[in-house]
């Protein structure tokens, strides 16, 4: 049984992101906690702008989120009935990380499922964005959905790497799960950005790699390119990509694909769903 948390502020996004998540694991037993976190602002020193008495929390913000959560519930109801999946909710109110972190450690949450908003998918991502802070301070893996994401069959997963770091055994064992779950082809992208060659302890952990996934299909691939999240791009479009898998472990090379500040004409994985692994 898996246990899955998914964030919700009840917009067509986020929505759409739970849409995702149920069809992605429709074979699978699962319990979705979903949660309304009514986050607390922060006033410019950082701290708390705002203390609320527990007894008007109680009967106004939480009252609030829970009458949306019921109506989210009902229209859960209306999809198509899957007896492998069942579905708690919650509304909070505090910092968004620290809640998160919280019900990570309670719940035992495998997978946190979020929605990126956007016409430029993975570029809306932004640091300082919910998604963005999510995935670089809560310690769990997360699957981001672009709002115009549908789901479909997942054939082909790229995962991009800068072949510097080994990685560990589980998050190996995690993304071979998710091919032989999907019946899915690895495709494995180093970016170069002047056509360098691979040092030895790169063309060591590209061999480890393609070793660990041999009774899979999965392929390597090579490309040169300027800007990392660029040369990303002009790969997923080309391959018909279905799922991009990054791990958080080096979070600089993650940063550089996600993050890069500047505005781009480009539209970035407007459609691709894309999953960062936590050791």
């Amino acid at each position: 049984m898996k246990n899955i948390l998914i964030p919700t502020d009840f917009s067509d996004n986020a929505w759409n992101a739970l849409v995702y998540g149920i069809s992605f694991f429709k074979k699978t037993h699962c319990t979705f906690h979903i949660v309304h976190i009514n986050a607390i602002d922060t006033n410019v020193s950082g701290e708390a702008a705002m203390y609320i008495a527990p007894d008007i929390l109680e009967s106004t913000i939480l009252a609030e989120s829970r009458e949306q959560l019921k109506t989210l519930s009902q229209k859960i109801e209306q999809l198509p009935l899957n007896v492998k999946h069942e579905f708690h909710f919650k509304a909070i109110y505090g910092f968004l990380t620290d809640q998160l972190k919280d019900l990570v450690k309670k719940k035992s949450i495998e997978l946190i499922i979020m929605g990126t908003k956007g016409a430029s998918g993975l570029k809306s991502v932004s640091m300082g964005s919910n998604t963005g802070n999510v995935i670089t301070k809560v310690p769990c893996t997360l699957m981001a959905v672009p709002e115009d994401a549908t789901y479909e069959k997942i054939e082909e997963i790229g995962f991009p790497s800068d072949l510097n770091l080994a990685y560990d055994v589980r998050i190996l064992d995690t993304i071979k799960d998710i091919i032989l779950l999907k019946k899915s082809a690895l495709r494995l992208l180093y970016v170069s950005s002047k056509g360098e060659e691979l040092n030895a302890n790169q063309i060591k952990i590209k061999n480890l790699l393609l070793d660990y996934y041999k009774e899979t299909e999965c392929t390597f691939h090579e490309v040169t390119g300027k800007h990392i999240d660029e040369s990303v791009q002009c790969f997923t479009e080309s391959r018909n990509l279905d799922m991009l898998i990054m791990v958080a472990k080096n979070l600089n090379f993650l940063e550089r694909i996600l993050f890069r500040p500047t505005v781009e004409k480009i539209s970035y994985h407007t459609k691709v769903p894309f999953l960062v692994i936590h050791e």
